[in-house]
């Protein structure tokens, strides 16, 4: 309607009109089919007087729920709702009104059969006025763009699919045009939502024509296994389009299917796991009301953590990092989602002990998450002094200082590089985690420590998936170093989680192994996010092997001989408490590294940490 009355009061007198005439349509008819043509004089003239109750309470009943201050191109199920509701209202009002104050009741069959024609007219103007809107929209789009309109393969045929078809059709400026359906469950196949037929399984794509007509494929499947989604994703890199997919179930909003949900399928989609299941009661009593501390706050793991403690409600939350701006954007974001009065940016290095102490003496945390380490393996090679410095002493240092200032709880992020290591990143986080046991065996009251260990990260700044992302922009080659190199990944979200659950389990002294899965080759992982970019390896873009860089392992491991791990309560969380060294042994050691960390010699260094760490493997170059 509002396509041919322009403003708020002309299409507000057009509805009150079209409603008015429904109403009369709809008692005439109701009569007529009371008396089957042939309306009695005396009813007649009861019709007559009753007309304008009828069209009034209608009418109003109607404006009183906001349906004549709608669009005319829109038409929901709560629109349904609010239009049954005051129709019935209506007709309740007129039979109790003559029931009380007419001496010619109006006969009920009247009354229901005005009900139904009234609401059934309505719903028809309504939704021929909503489909209408859609076929001008459609036009108007079709002669205002050359744009080609792109035929769409849905895969999912459940509420998300569904919902997925309406939104597309709602939106005819996307021009993607749903043409079929693909489902798993063959007892859908053959039927139809929203007119789209359900063809059969998504391998169907392949055949010729969905494979000659179809453009672009979405998978609307917010709870299928990674598996399952990167056979389709393969699919469609198969038959030469791109396809698209909505967030994980835990990510998705439940029955608000927007088409800005959208988005090409990545590689964390095919390592979806199953969500994590948190000791929510724990972690709240943990965090709730309480200071907490986190090192690194800016880095991929840092600001993770900072997010999800921020959701569980402390009193402060420290952001304890070096870099000024990683700090201010993490910060920034921390805000946005509620926690302009929570957050407190804290510039600081963890080797200044100054700084460092008066943080804890000014906001007394009760927990630090300590994230702040140097992770990049080759370029610590070079310069072991500062990975020792930063990873091993400094994290020394801020446990010491812990201790002295109450905190109850001290959580280190360790590294899978730390077992059996062949590079100086992970002996120094080795180094560390060697020292947080002897702090707690010497110290058994008061702070709690533990560490995490964990692999690699997917979307963190240095991990592999974001190089290879630049190498395939640029048109290849995709650099891998060795054909059977693997590694084991985690999202950010799930390590974050784990390391969460372990901080409201450890109890002192352990070293915790989050359940990494089942290890990737890193050549299958580039192999698939050529195939997600649209373009075959070996032929569009080419893989190249560059061999092992100095510290880099064949593969990672999860302990070693002398590590043995137990459950715990929770499934993808293991723990050990190995031998600790004495305290004084770790202090004399330290203090005998301390004025050797930037000598030019760093294989004496590299020697040097052999003796405390005695599995260590140190890189001697090429």
């Amino acid at each position: 309607m509002d396509l041919f009355i322009r403003g708020r009061w002309g299409r507000f007198a057009a509805f009150v009109a079209s409603y008015a005439v429904l109403a009369v349509l709809g008692l005439l008819a109701s009569y007529v089919a009371r008396f089957d043509g042939a309306i009695p004089a005396s009813f007649l003239q009861q019709l007559l007087r009753a007309l304008p109750w009828f069209v009034v309470a209608k009418v109003v009943a109607l404006v009183a729920v906001g349906q004549a201050r709608t669009l005319s191109g829109y038409f929901s199920l709560i629109d349904l709702r609010e239009v049954l509701i005051a129709s019935a209202g209506a007709s309740l009002v007129i039979l109790g009104a003559s029931v009380t104050f007419s001496a010619h009741r109006i006969p009920r069959g009247v009354v229901i059969v005005d009900f139904l024609a009234f609401s059934g007219g309505v719903l028809a103007l309504r939704v021929g006025l909503r489909r209408w809107s859609e076929i001008r929209r459609r036009d108007r789009h079709s002669s205002s763009s050359n744009a080609v309109v792109q035929a769409v393969a849905v895969i999912g045929a459940g509420e998300a699919g569904a919902g997925l078809i309406r939104e597309l059709r709602a939106k005819p400026g996307l021009r993607l045009k749903p043409v079929a359906l693909f489902d798993d469950d063959p007892s859908k196949w053959g039927n139809e939502i929203h007119g789209i037929s359900i063809v059969g399984a998504p391998e169907k794509l392949r055949e010729a024509p969905w494979r000659q007509q179809v453009r672009k494929v979405i998978i609307a499947m917010p709870s299928a296994p990674a598996r399952r989604v990167g056979e389709i994703a393969r699919i469609a890199a198969e038959i030469g389009v791109p396809s698209d997919t909505m967030p994980a179930l835990d990510q998705f909003v439940a029955g608000r299917i927007k088409v800005a949900q959208l988005r090409p399928v990545q590689i964390t989609d095919l390592l979806r796991r199953e969500q994590v299941k948190l000791d929510v009661a724990g972690l709240r009593q943990l965090l709730r009301d309480q200071v907490v501390m986190v090192t690194g706050a800016g880095g991929s793991i840092g600001s993770e953590l900072c997010r999800q403690i921020l959701a569980q409600t402390p009193r402060l939350l420290l952001l304890v990092e070096r870099c000024e701006v990683q700090i201010f954007g993490i910060e920034q974001e921390l805000i946005e989602r509620g926690g302009r009065n929570v957050v407190v940016p804290l510039v600081a290095d963890i080797s200044d002990e100054a700084r460092i102490r008066e943080i804890l003496a000014r906001f007394r945390p009760s927990t630090i998450f300590h994230a702040a380490a140097h992770k990049h393996v080759p370029m610590m090679e070079s310069q072991p002094g500062e990975a020792i410095r930063n990873n091993s002493l400094g994290t020394a240092l801020l446990a010491r200082l812990a201790v002295e200032h109450g905190v109850g709880r001290f959580v280190l992020i360790s590294t899978d590089k730390a077992i059996n290591p062949t590079n100086v990143m992970g002996a120094s986080k080795r180094l560390a985690e060697i020292y947080l046991q002897a702090l707690q065996a010497a110290r058994p009251p008061g702070t709690r420590f533990m560490a995490v260990r964990f692999g690699n990260v997917l979307g963190s700044s240095g991990s592999v998936v974001p190089i290879f992302q630049r190498q395939i922009a640029a048109g290849g080659p995709v650099k891998v170093t060795h054909p059977e190199v693997t590694r084991f990944f985690m999202t950010i979200p799930e390590s974050v989680s784990l390391v969460l659950e372990s901080a409201v389990i450890g109890e002192g002294g352990e070293i915790f192994v989050l359940d990494m899965g089942e290890p990737v080759k890193i050549v299958d992982l580039a192999r698939q996010m050529i195939e997600l970019s649209g373009y075959r390896p070996g032929e569009d873009i080419e893989i190249e092997f560059t061999g092992l860089r100095p510290g880099e392992k064949m593969f990672e491991e999860i302990s070693h001989q002398m590590e043995h791990l137990t459950p715990t309560g929770h499934p993808k969380i293991f723990r050990f408490v190995g031998p600790a060294a004495t305290l004084s042994d770790m202090d004399a050691y330290f203090g005998k590294l301390r004025p050797r960390l930037h000598v030019a010699d760093a294989p004496e260094l590299k020697d040097l940490v052999v003796e405390m760490v005695p599995e260590y493997r140190p890189y001697r170059g090429a």
